[in-house]
């Protein structure tokens, strides 16, 4: 009997362990392991990115051996191309349901199929992929809460267990197809974390040892450790949602509580993209279409000024400048530096994503552009049109002594305590080196408001029409 012979691409899931594609394609089969090298992603990722993706690459190959092979090309060229030299009956993959990912997979699945064989989709990057979670009617959500809990109900499967003996892995060496090797990574400024599948799992065990009982409060304090840093990971699926959640299947803790509410966001923003593929570049709201935003040089000076986190706002500096340094912000601050160049600077929430997508070293697609909708007020759970965070105050409350500010931003080094976060009422002014307010929070604000109030106001009006 001939053993069957399958090809794994890998592609957002880049380990061994909980590998549900493993299961798919049959314990013991004769197995090529295959990533391909696509322009069409690689192109738009910054240098970050780049990094970490060649490093977990080449931790994969470690852990497989020797025997990934890689590619550059079209997927939907390369693939039935490496399928059928190695006489792959099927081709193993975790779903893809992002805007891209999608309609390249249905470009490969039929180019295989003119050859006899199938695309098999077991498992994807989320505790419970998209679409899975439905109302009662069968229709999908549009609003966080009721999904939370709606996905809490559904539950997901438990860890595949699989590891890299699972399968049988050809030599790549044997293919008669174009490998190339894994990338050479690109010069970093920031100071990355260590990728991998097992360098994911040493940071998770320090998180529950050290940070998962605080973290319900813990993960909102910049100048604290207090969140997981495991988005990353998770980006690149060096670990995959359902084995945490198994890890804290037992803990009703408040921190737990948090952890999984954060997970169960993840899936939701996924979820979101796949039923509005638009609205990672256009607002989901499509009545902010009509909201006025600034543009021009003086626009183009005001971005310049938070790009580079000399905003003259302590905690809107110190998070530009941790982004630069460590291709990461702390998500509390990611809120605050949002709302700031939304609401402050009144500039479209698609440049500062775009800047954040460009520098994130965790940066994903759904939820970077709907996390800024929520900011924005443009998305699905809309912050309320009147929320504008005040940056002062959040640095007070979220950053007390100030300790947070004074590690990303030097000239303020020698400031003391809370006084950071008001350099402009020290004696003297702000230290040298340090700009003064770019504006007047408490003006803009103003200004944000009126310009919200008047989306409103063309709502109601087709409302009334209606």
């Amino acid at each position: 009997m001939t053993t069957p012979t399958a090809l794994v691409w890998f592609r957002r899931d880049l380990r061994v362990a909980d590998q549900p594609t493993f299961l798919a394609a049959g314990q013991g089969s004769r197995a090529l392991a295959l990533f391909v090298l696509d322009r069409r992603l690689l192109a738009p990722s910054g240098a970050a990115r780049l990094w970490f993706l060649y490093g977990c690459l080449r931790d994969l190959d470690r852990s497989l051996g020797g025997r990934l092979l890689v590619v550059e090309g079209d997927p939907t060229e390369v693939v039935p191309q490496v399928a059928h030299q190695v006489g792959a009956d099927d081709v193993h993959v975790a779903a893809d349901f992002g805007p891209y990912g999608r309609l390249r997979d249905r470009g490969v699945e039929q180019a295989l199929a003119e050859q006899g064989r199938s695309l098999v989709r077991t498992g994807s990057p989320y505790a419970v992929a998209p679409g899975r979670v439905r109302t009662a009617d069968g229709g999908r959500y549009r609003v966080f809460t009721p999904f939370r809990q709606a996905w809490a109900d559904h539950g997901w499967r438990p860890p595949a267990s699989t590891d890299a003996d699972h399968l049988d892995w050809i030599d790549p060496a044997s293919v008669a197809v174009e490998a190339v090797p894994v990338p050479a990574p690109p010069a970093v400024t920031a100071d990355l974390p260590e990728p991998g599948e097992a360098a994911a799992r040493e940071r998770w065990q320090q998180f529950l040892g050290a940070q998962l009982d605080g973290y319900a409060t813990g993960r909102n304090r910049p100048d604290q450790p207090g969140t997981s840093r495991m988005s990353v990971y998770l980006k690149y699926g060096c670990v995959h949602p359902r084995t945490l959640l198994a890890d804290l299947a037992d803990s009703t803790s408040e921190g737990a509580q948090a952890f999984r509410t954060e997970l169960a966001w993840r899936d939701f923003y996924a979820d979101v993209l796949d039923q509005r593929p638009d609205s990672a570049r256009r607002n989901y709201d499509r009545a902010y279409d009509a909201l006025a935003t600034d543009s021009g040089p003086e626009a183009h000076r005001l971005f310049a000024a938070w790009r580079e986190g000399r905003t003259g706002f302590p905690v809107v500096d110190a998070g530009m400048r941790q982004l630069r340094a460590e291709g990461w912000m702390h998500n509390r601050v990611r809120m605050i530096t949002a709302s700031f160049l939304v609401k402050d600077l009144h500039l479209p929430w698609w440049w500062g994503a775009r800047h954040f997508m460009r520098l994130l070293v965790d940066g994903d697609l759904a939820s970077n552009q709907h996390g800024w909708q929520w900011v924005a007020g443009t998305g699905t759970d809309a912050a309320p049109f009147f929320r504008v965070f005040n940056p002062v105050l959040q640095g007070e409350r979220f950053d007390p002594q100030g300790d947070y500010v004074r590690t990303y931003v030097p000239e303020l080094a020698d400031v003391a305590g809370a006084a950071v976060h008001k350099p402009w009422a020290l004696p003297g002014g702000p230290p040298a080196g340090y700009p003064s307010p770019v504006v007047d929070h408490k003006h803009e604000r103003a200004v944000a408001l009126d310009r919200y109030e008047a989306v409103r106001e063309v709502r109601r009006r087709e409302r009334g029409r209606s």
